[in-house]
């Protein structure tokens, strides 16, 4: 084979390179391009102070989905579910568990009740001091969708105080795993500044490695044998050089956004001059399918955010459109014309037209139904807040795409509860009491005015949300969504 030949059939795992990196350039701003509002003036909120909720709770009535994989059928009708302090105390059949007579009751007839979903691909601002009431709002915008844990994927100092706060219950906001500060090619150049960075990270109390493209393959060696000698795990991208059989081969936690498989995957022998669209339908079907294999055996959980991967593609139709819709009412106006502005250039930017946009994306929803039809695990994460990805919004966005790949509405929510736990317990090597409805468990549930797994639509507007023990109805939600529009309308 001709190189000339060989380098055209490298050209789309080049150009995807390429364009991980300049996401990667993006997320090292502030939480992916966020424009914090307090910076043009505006006052706070408060939208995260805890809601006044009586110490014991008791939904009855209500149809439980526990994510239990030992259970027959999803769905148990009929139950009373009683919190206390903020765990699951007692579950079962309506009429037949205590309800204490100080609690708080909810009427869950004709509702459903799920566990509290995950982002596990979340930014909140990683500049040194973010304003306050900015980090709280991207908090209670996650809380509002029902997200009660969330994976940071670029840390600061600052997060970890955070991140106890949020354990102690002292502010409104989910679970937060926090990722360190970013190791790319510039803060891990060399073996050496990579044993540094992680012995650091390690140190300061990371909950994980963070990784971005441009780490050399002697840096990821020696990243990954002193990650393993102090006990952090490492997720993210899958740098150019290292490539993703010597990212599973070697241990990675998290494959996000799906990096690296197109790269590894790309037939060699298209024709000279074959466009980005043919080679992106240009797939070796035998290195895809070794590739496949080879996740299934690692251990690697996978991150798609395929939404993202959509807008950064160009395919937002109509990007003025978009702006209209509610969730962006939640979205500084500044944020807002970034945002467009980028929608507007990114089909330039990106280098493709219509007919490559298309084939690329129908190869990821094609590559995400291979790899869960192939028993690797998935777990829910937008990677937002990015581009015209709102916080806790862009889930909505999300799930379908899931979905549409061939995941079913259960299996979807279990990338975003139960298979949470399981990814914590076994890469972040900490007790996971969440999840799951069941006693004993922390009490982050969502109430549904319908069944998830005949529309994942219900999620969009959940009756109320509880983030352990602290519990939300749907007027107090709206209330608070409220004040946030208002104060990026200029009127708080």
């Amino acid at each position: 084979m001709g190189r000339k030949a060989k380098e055209q059939g490298q050209e789309a795992g080049r150009w995807v390179a390429l364009m991980a990196a300049a996401l990667a350039g993006v997320a090292l701003g502030l939480a992916g391009g966020w424009t914090p509002v307090s910076a043009q003036g505006v006052g706070p909120t408060g939208v995260a102070h805890l809601p006044d909720t009586p110490a014991v709770v008791a939904f009855e009535g209500v149809s439980v989905l526990p994510m239990d994989p030992e259970l027959a059928d999803p769905v148990v009708p009929g139950q009373t579910v009683v919190v206390r302090d903020g765990r699951i105390e007692a579950m079962g059949a309506a009429g037949e568990v205590d309800v204490p007579a100080e609690a708080l009751r909810i009427d869950g007839t004709g509702r459903f009740l799920i566990p509290g979903l995950a982002e596990m691909h979340a930014h909140v601002p990683p500049s040194a001091d973010p304003p306050r009431e900015d980090v709280e709002e991207i908090l209670f915008l996650f809380v509002a969708n029902g997200v009660t844990t969330m994976r940071g994927m670029l840390g600061a100092p600052w997060q970890l105080d955070l991140r106890d706060e949020l354990a102690r219950g002292e502010v409104l906001g989910p679970r937060f795993y926090v990722g360190a500060p970013s190791l790319n090619g510039n803060t891990a150049p060399d073996p050496e500044s990579a044993e540094e960075r992680v012995r650091a990270h390690a140190d300061a109390g990371y909950d994980l490695l963070k990784i971005h493209p441009g780490v050399p393959r002697a840096s990821w060696d020696r990243m990954v044998e002193v990650a393993r000698e102090v006990g952090i795990t490492w997720a993210g991208h899958v740098p150019g050089d290292v490539g993703i059989e010597h990212a599973l081969r070697t241990g990675i936690s998290t494959v996000d956004h799906l990096d690296g498989f197109l790269e590894a995957s790309r037939r060699d022998d298209l024709p000279q001059g074959a466009g980005r669209a043919e080679t992106f339908r240009g797939t070796d079907e035998d290195a895809l399918e070794a590739l496949v294999e080879l996740a299934v055996g690692s251990g690697a959980w996978m991150v798609p955010t395929q939404y993202l991967w959509d807008n950064l593609m160009g395919r937002v139709d109509d990007p003025e459109g978009l702006l209209e819709e509610e969730e962006f009412r939640y979205v500084s106006p500044s944020q807002r014309e970034a945002w467009l502005r980028t929608a507007r250039q990114r089909p330039a930017q990106a280098g493709v037209d219509e007919e490559a946009h298309e084939a690329h994306a129908r190869w990821r929803h094609e590559l995400l139904g291979r790899l869960h039809q192939a028993g690797v695990p998935i777990l829910m994460g937008t990677d937002s807040p990015q581009l015209m990805n709102v916080p806790g919004f862009a889930l909505h966005r999300e799930l379908p795409l899931m979905e549409e790949a061939g995941m079913t509405p259960l299996e979807v929510l279990q990338s975003g509860t139960v298979n949470v736990a399981r990814y914590v317990e076994e890469h972040l090597g900490q007790e996971a009491p969440f999840g799951r409805i069941a006693p004993g468990l922390e009490a982050d549930l969502v109430l549904l005015e319908g069944n998830p797994l005949d529309d994942l639509g219900h999620l969009r507007s959940p009756a109320g949300v509880m983030v352990r023990g602290a519990w939300l109805p749907e007027e107090e939600i709206r209330t608070r969504l409220e004040a946030i529009a208002r104060r990026h309308a200029g009127e708080g």
